[in-house]
C-alpha cells in the first residue's frame, strides 16, 4: 500500500479508536479542518465544535468512560490524486457493543464518504458525509436521542 493510502486508512482507524475510548475531544480534532454533513438533504453541515456538540449531546458515556463501543471501518476504496494532494474514500463502519444491559451485538451499521486534504504533506480530513445510516440495532445504551446517525 502507497503511504498516502496507508496515511488516510489510518485517519478512518484512528476515528474509531478514539470514539471507543470515549475521547470525543480527540476525535472531533480529527475534523479541525473539515465540514460534517449530518443530514441525509445536506441542510446542516457542522464544525469540529458543532460535531462535538452533537456528540456530548448524544454519545452515551458508560462508568468506565467509554460508550462501551467498537466501531470497525471496512472497504476502504480509495481514489488518490498524489499531484494535487487530494483524496476520497468510501468505507463501510459497523459498531458493536455490549454494556450491563445490552449483550456483544451489531447495533449500527452504514456508510462513510470522506474527501482527504494534504497539507504540508500532512494527510487530513477535509469532508465527511456523515448522514448514511443503514442498519439501526438497539442504541439504548448508545444514544442519548434515538434516531439520527450510528456512527
Amino acid at each position: 500500500m502507497n503511504p498516502s493510502a496507508v496515511s488516510i486508512t489510518n485517519l478512518l482507524y484512528r476515528y474509531a479508536e478514539l470514539m471507543d475510548s470515549g475521547d470525543l475531544d480527540a476525535v472531533a480534532a480529527l475534523f479541525a479542518h473539515a465540514r460534517i454533513q449530518v443530514d441525509a438533504d445536506g441542510a446542516v453541515i457542522l464544525d469540529q465544535a458543532g460535531i462535538l456538540q452533537l456528540w456530548r449531546a448524544v454519545v452515551k458515556i458508560h462508568p468506565d468512560g467509554t460508550p462501551r463501543t467498537k466501531h470497525v471501518i471496512t472497504n476502504p476504496i480509495l481514489d488518490i490524486d498524489e499531484a494535487a494532494g487530494t483524496a476520497t474514500c468510501r468505507s463501510y463502519y459497523t459498531v458493536l457493543q455490549q454494556t450491563e444491559d445490552v449483550a456483544l451485538q451489531v447495533i449500527a451499521a452504514g456508510r462513510y464518504h470522506d474527501t482527504f486534504e494534504r497539507v504540508d504533506g500532512i494527510w487530513r480530513f477535509g469532508f465527511r458525509d456523515y448522514s448514511m445510516f443503514d442498519l439501526k440495532g438497539d442504541l439504548r445504551d448508545h444514544l442519548g436521542v434515538i434516531g439520527g446517525n450510528g456512527g
